[in-house]
């Protein structure tokens, strides 16, 4: 069977060149970087788990992208290059992967990196006692991995899998060391990577520390670089309120934030000293999931009446001072084979909403404007993570809060710590659950929306059934059937009411100008290994 060779060596054209000088990675002639310094970094959300394999955190990812490598790289213009892989072919419908891995690469434990250790990685993942739901939904539905000589993996499907090589240069796919991973009964706390620095300490609630690996020379083809970072080192400070974690930047505490609060974006905008970079994810954007299987929401009339009755125009204004757009689909734009149709076909209308609740039996109220049926209380719970929303997330909802009462939802906001978040999902007691995925792939949606992911297997807090079938086919269709799928996918979502899109996440980071070198992954994500600090 004929197969496509997608990658042979480190290719930078011109035009990417100037892409990634105006992104302010430092090349030769145009800057030059200075190696030294800890850039100190402060996050406005935080992570249970530091192990990229067994969470969906973006925070997570956002460190370990630091600590671990991945097979392939992608660029910010979509292009995959080499980097554990220096080559890999693909067959004609997309059922065998054939990776060739550089025999150059050790972990910071000094273990070698070969066909073997990426083998590990992945069974693991796919072994059902690991607790690894999105990164088994990133590698598909794999049939068989085998090392056929220590330095080639061979990937084959049951069925085509298209996505693959998006997923695998995440870090949820990430190659540990199998050493370290076998002999951690709990890896909530530590990784062991190959990648260009080591994570010294992870303490939830606090944040991390990562210092430079200096015998590191097999980055990314994306990276301006090859060689050790520039670096000695990183730390990740979780600092959740946002005028501290402001007042840090501006004191010179840290060099870089992230969720700079909307009321002070001009600010900081405006600060000679300072930098704003603003990206727009692709994937699923923030959205409410209605619990469609119990309770209030099984009703698809009471669905699409609290779906009516939100304005996500108002709100996302409201709580963003208009730096956030509203969301108009359960995909964001900047996703593959978004629908910018589905915009038109739905929206704020609380005379729908009021009408809908009529058909569905909630015909009364009571003296505080919240409608009954056979004196029950139109009352739906809305549980969420306080250590994984930002305050301005907190006064969004709280407007959404006020927005539905206006149709006699009484909408009860409840803020849990995350483990007690993850055990209330996992035995079906939610009625709403909020959150977003960044992937430029429309496959997240099967990760999303697929009965294999209903918790506490994953993440379809919708807990749809519906969606199955054409979630399989389109992962390995042609790209014009993968388009009419999808579309067809993003219609049903909305119509059903299964998911309220509200806002499209944008990576916000304020910087000093002494940073730089900053690069974008796909995920809107800063990449730190080219950064360097001037001095």
């Amino acid at each position: 069977m004929r197969k496509r060779v997608i990658a042979a060596g480190r290719i930078v054209s011109l035009s990417l060149i100037s892409a990634i000088v105006l992104a302010g990675v430092a090349f030769p002639g145009y800057a030059e970087p200075q190696k030294g310094g800890v850039l100190h970094v402060a996050l406005g959300s935080d992570t249970p788990i530091i192990d990229p394999s067994i969470t969906a955190y973006s925070v997570t990812a956002l460190v370990t992208r630091n600590v671990v490598d991945s097979l392939v790289g992608q660029a910010e213009d979509n292009r995959f290059t080499p980097w554990l892989a220096q080559r890999w072919e693909v067959n004609d419908n997309n059922t065998e992967y054939t990776f060739h891995l550089r025999q150059d690469v050790t972990f910071s434990d000094g273990t070698k990196l070969d066909a073997e250790a990426v083998k590990y990685n992945f069974d693991r993942i796919l072994d059902p006692k690991t607790t690894s739901s999105y990164s088994k939904s990133l590698l598909g539905p794999v049939a068989s991995i085998t090392a056929p000589d220590p330095y080639t993996v061979v990937i084959r499907y049951k069925s085509p899998f298209a996505p693959l090589l998006q997923g695998l240069s995440l870090p949820y796919l990430g190659i540990q060391s199998p050493t370290y991973l076998k002999k951690s009964a709990n890896t909530s706390n530590t990784v062991v990577g190959s990648g260009p620095f080591i994570l010294d300490s992870f303490v939830k609630g606090s944040g991390s520390r990562l210092s430079k690996r200096a015998d590191y020379h097999w980055g990314p083809g994306y990276a301006s670089h090859q060689g050790p970072a520039w670096l000695d080192g990183i730390e990740f400070k979780y600092l959740p309120e946002s005028a501290v974690r402001l007042g840090a930047l501006n004191s010179g505490q840290v060099q870089v934030i992230d969720a700079i609060p909307p009321v002070n974006y001009a600010q900081v905008k405006n600060n000679p000293k300072l930098d704003v970079i603003t990206r727009e994810n692709p994937g699923v954007p923030r959205v409410l999931y209605l619990n469609s299987d119990t309770g209030i929401f099984s009703d698809v009339k009471v669905r699409q009446a609290f779906q009516s009755a939100i304005d996500r125009t108002s709100v996302v204004k409201a709580a963003f001072f208009g730096i956030l757009k509203p969301a108009d689909n359960i995909l964001g734009p900047a996703t593959l084979d978004y629908d910018p149709s589905i915009a038109g076909k739905w929206g704020f209308d609380l005379q729908k909403a009021n009408r809908l609740l009529d058909e569905a039996g909630w015909t009364q109220k009571d003296g505080e404007g919240y409608r009954l049926k056979e004196g029950k209380r139109l009352s739906v719970q809305f549980s969420y993570a306080s250590s994984d929303v930002e305050a301005a997330d907190v006064t969004l909802f709280q407007a959404i809060q006020y927005q539905v009462k206006q149709a006699g939802f009484e909408l009860k906001l409840d803020p849990l710590d995350s483990g007690i978040l993850s055990s209330r999902t996992a035995a079906n007691h939610y009625d709403i659950i909020s959150n977003y995925f960044v992937r430029p792939e429309p496959d997240i949606l099967r990760t999303v929306f697929h009965s294999n992911y209903i918790p506490p297997k994953g993440n379809n807090f919708s807990r749809v059934k519906a969606l199955d079938s054409q979630l399989e086919t389109a992962v390995g269709a042609s790209d014009a059937e993968r388009k009419r799928l999808y579309y067809a996918i993003q219609q049903q979502i909305i119509d059903q009411a299964w998911a309220v899109p509200i806002y499209i996440p944008a990576y916000q980071l304020g910087k000093s100008k002494q940073v730089q070198g900053i690069s974008w992954a796909t995920n809107a994500k800063p990449n730190f290994y080219d950064v360097w600090i001037q001095r």
